[in-house]
């Protein structure tokens, strides 16, 4: 029991040093985009659609890409009928790609209610292990979610043609592509805490926004009651699993 916890502790850390480096590297990596663009204003210059920010209400599209995860919390649990003990995890990141519209409400001149519709496309690959015999399988989650963000956005003054921004909030998700009779289900419902940045490039004929998000999914996913099995031997793979968590890291090119 207690050799169980500390590989079950392990599994744990290992898993969020892989998340949160995976984190740091993008979120480096973005900054340092944003801060070679923006040391090039330095000096004061002509604005681009300088009464652009002083409308109460801003629309536009987006393109975007993104990368799925899953936390999966695995019990250690042996399989009463066949004696096997499974343990599943998501090791990689799988990418897919974002559509949506934007609508924006200026509250003030440095906050704004954000919502941007948007549906995302991707799949994430759940991967097996047999502790006892080392036999391996696999399952492809695939996805089209819907989202619906609710997000207060903080932006500092504009200087010349950027203006950086921090933004937090709320995005209830919908999954349409759950299919039943599979080794694991994931319930379509779900709502993510997101935190992200960006930045407003002010260019002659419009606005080209960057932005970088993190979101979290605040529900546990996993369908444990499988009543849709019709072949009962794949119960052993839910039966392993106590809870199974979303996260995704979004990039977005905004438009408006």
């Amino acid at each position: 029991m207690l050799k169980q916890k500390y590989c079950d502790f392990l599994v744990v850390i290992l898993y969020e040093e892989r998340y949160f480096g995976m984190m740091k590297k993008i979120l480096l990596t973005f900054c340092l985009l944003l801060a070679a663009l923006c040391s090039q204003a330095q000096t004061r210059k002509i604005q681009n659609r300088p009464y652009l920010d002083q409308r109460r209400f801003h629309y536009g599209f987006l393109l975007g890409f993104h990368l799925q995860d899953m936390e999966l919390k695995n019990t250690g649990a042996i399989d009463e009928s066949s004696g096997e003990q499974w343990y599943a995890d998501v090791d990689t990141y799988s990418p897919g790609f974002s559509v949506g519209v934007l609508g924006e409400v200026r509250l003030n001149t440095y906050l704004a209610l954000r919502t941007t519709p948007t549906l995302h496309f991707g799949q994430k690959t759940v991967r097996f292990h047999e502790q006892i015999s080392g036999r391996d399988s696999s399952q492809n989650l695939k996805s089209i979610y819907i989202s619906v963000p609710i997000d207060v956005k903080f932006t500092p003054p504009r200087f010349n043609n950027y203006r950086p921004y921090f933004l937090a909030g709320i995005s209830p998700t919908v999954d349409l592509t759950v299919k039943k009779n599979r080794a694991l289900l994931v319930k379509p419902f779900d709502c993510y805490v997101e935190l992200g940045m960006g930045c407003d490039f002010y260019l002659p004929f419009f606005k080209l926004i960057p932005e970088l998000k993190f979101c979290f999914g605040l529900a546990d996913i996993l369908q444990k009651k499988r009543n849709d099995l019709t072949d009962k031997s794949l119960l052993k793979y839910t039966s392993g699993l106590e809870s199974a968590s979303s996260k995704m890291i979004v990039l977005t090119l905004y438009f408006e």
